[in-house]
């Protein structure tokens, strides 16, 4: 990938933190909307436009130019070492996945029963396994790429196997916004991989939707937990009653 490329994701990754769209860019710049799309989608602006994007973001280059240099450092996933100290800290774990979506120090404190002290402590652990770059003011830089995710066999997937799965199914899945759909069926190999993109793209506008209403008030969200899973799989009961290939008429 480009520099310029790089420049111009690492702009709409701080357009999406910062909750800014292209028209209320469009709006801080003076120019039209449509302008502010080409622009971003042609990846052509004078680096005078980029400070004057920056100053929208309270931001300078340097700061953006580090983030272009740190990401291609990004992880995809961490060693199996790396997750076992997640998981052997429940509090960590809960600090994992609060930056993981975004939340800032504040919002972690105020919602869980986490001191300040604890909460500087294990984001000092995640810094030093890599997951975010801790900064002054207890802010941070999450080290983790758009694609990252647990080993499917790691500790972290085991320990949620063990002790959330349960939980999360034992609901109705009958509350507002609540739905739980199984649906069987054969299809061409290789349409999964079709469907597997289908379904990554439906997690992001989720984790995106995410980011994008942080700033809303408390009264008007909800947690809300999604979990996407497709393998080639025939419930037990089910296989139990399924002929032999080799004698099937």
């Amino acid at each position: 990938m480009s520099t310029t490329q790089s420049l111009i994701n690492v702009l709409k990754a701080e357009l999406k933190a910062a909750g800014l769209t292209y028209a209320s860019l469009a709006r801080e710049l003076g120019l039209a909307e449509s302008s502010v799309k080409r622009m971003f989608a042609k990846g052509e602006m004078p680096l005078s436009r980029v400070d004057e994007i920056c100053r929208v973001l309270k931001t300078d280059f340097a700061e953006l130019s580090r983030q272009v240099a740190d990401a291609k450092a990004l992880r995809h996933e961490l060693t199996p070492e790396q997750e076992a100290a997640v998981v052997a800290d429940p509090k960590l774990l809960l600090c994992a996945i609060c930056v993981m979506s975004q939340w800032t120090f504040e919002q972690i404190v105020a919602t869980y029963k986490v001191t300040e002290a604890e909460c500087v402590a294990r984001l000092v652990q995640l810094d030093r396994l890599g997951i975010i770059e801790l900064r002054p003011m207890n802010r941070y830089r999450l080290h983790l790429t758009k694609t990252f995710r647990w080993r499917p066999d790691g500790p972290v997937m085991q320990y949620f196997r063990e002790r959330v799965v349960g939980d999360y199914y034992s609901g109705g899945f009958d509350g507002e916004g609540e739905m739980l759909m199984l649906v069987h069926g054969q299809i061409g190999r290789s349409l999964a991989a079709l469907f597997n993109e289908r379904l990554q793209r439906v997690a992001q506008d989720f984790a995106q939707q995410h980011l994008a209403d942080q700033k809303l008030p408390p009264e008007q969200k909800r947690p809300f937990t999604l979990i996407i899973g497709m393998r080639s799989w025939l419930f037990a009961a089910f296989r139990e009653l399924k002929r032999n290939p080799a004698v099937m008429p």
